[in-house]
C-alpha cells in the first residue's frame, strides 16, 4: 500500500491534486466517492478527517487539506529540483505561487459567488443578479487570456507544465463549463491551453486513474 492516499471526491478540485501526484511521479492509492444530493456522503466525510472536504491528502501519519495547501506540501516535500514550483530563494517562485493562491481566491471565489446566486436567491430576478456578478469573472478571464498570449509557451510560465496550470486549470474549466459570466468560444488563448494541458499524459493518467469528471 503507498503511503499516501488521496480522498477523491468526483467532480471537484481534487483532480488538481491528482494530476500533481502524476506529474511528481508518486505511487497513491485513491479512496473515491460520487456525491449524494450534490455533496459528499457523511461518512466519506468522516472517514477523511481533516475539515471533510476534498481533496484530502494522507501522507504516513501526515494529513494535508485544501488543494493549494496540499500543492505547496506535495512540491515542497517531493518535487526537489523545483520543476513545478520553484525552491525557495527563486524569484520564479512567487509567480507561480500567485497563481496557485489566485485559482481559489479570486478565479473560484468569483465563479461560486455566482453559482451560489443561481442555486440559493429565491426572490428578484436571477438572470440580473447573476449579470451584477459577473463583471469581477469576466475581468479575472480576460487576466487569464492576456496572461496566456504573453507566455513563451504552451503553458501559462512557459513551455513546461507548473503548479500554476494545475491548480489554474480546474478553476478555468469550471467557470466555462458553468457558464459563470463567461460561454464557451468567448476565450480562445484560454481553451486552447486547457487544451493542452488536458492533453499532457500526467493529467490523462490522473483522469484515468480516479475516473473524474466534470
Amino acid at each position: 500500500m503507498p503511503p499516501i492516499t488521496l480522498w477523491f471526491l468526483q467532480a471537484s478540485r481534487c483532480i488538481r491534486s491528482a494530476w500533481l501526484l502524476e506529474e511528481l511521479g508518486l505511487r497513491y492509492a485513491v479512496k473515491f466517492s460520487e456525491r449524494e444530493n450534490g455533496v459528499a456522503p457523511p461518512a466519506f466525510k468522516t472517514a477523511a478527517g481533516g475539515l471533510g472536504k476534498f481533496p484530502t491528502l494522507q501522507d504516513g501519519e501526515t494529513t494535508v487539506f485544501e488543494s493549494g495547501n496540499i500543492t505547496e506540501y506535495l512540491c515542497d516535500n517531493y518535487d526537489k529540483q523545483g520543476r513545478l514550483l520553484p525552491l525557495v530563494g527563486n524569484p520564479k517562485r512567487y509567480e507561480v505561487l500567485q497563481w496557485i493562491h489566485a485559482a481559489e481566491a479570486t478565479w473560484a471565489l468569483h465563479g461560486i459567488t455566482i453559482l451560489y446566486a443561481r442555486w440559493h436567491q429565491k426572490d428578484g430576478d436571477v438572470a440580473k443578479t447573476e449579470e451584477g456578478m459577473s463583471g469581477n469573472i469576466r475581468k479575472d478571464m480576460d487576466f487569464l487570456e492576456a496572461a496566456l498570449k504573453q507566455s513563451k509557451g504552451r503553458f501559462l510560465l512557459g513551455d513546461e507544465v507548473t503548479a500554476a496550470d494545475i491548480m489554474m486549470h480546474f478553476s478555468a474549466t469550471f467557470v466555462i463549463a458553468r457558464e459563470l459570466g463567461v460561454k464557451k468560444g468567448q476565450l480562445p488563448t484560454v481553451e486552447k491551453w486547457l487544451q493542452e494541458c488536458e492533453a499532457t499524459e500526467s493529467y490523462k493518467k490522473a483522469v484515468q486513474t480516479t475516473g473524474h469528471k466534470l
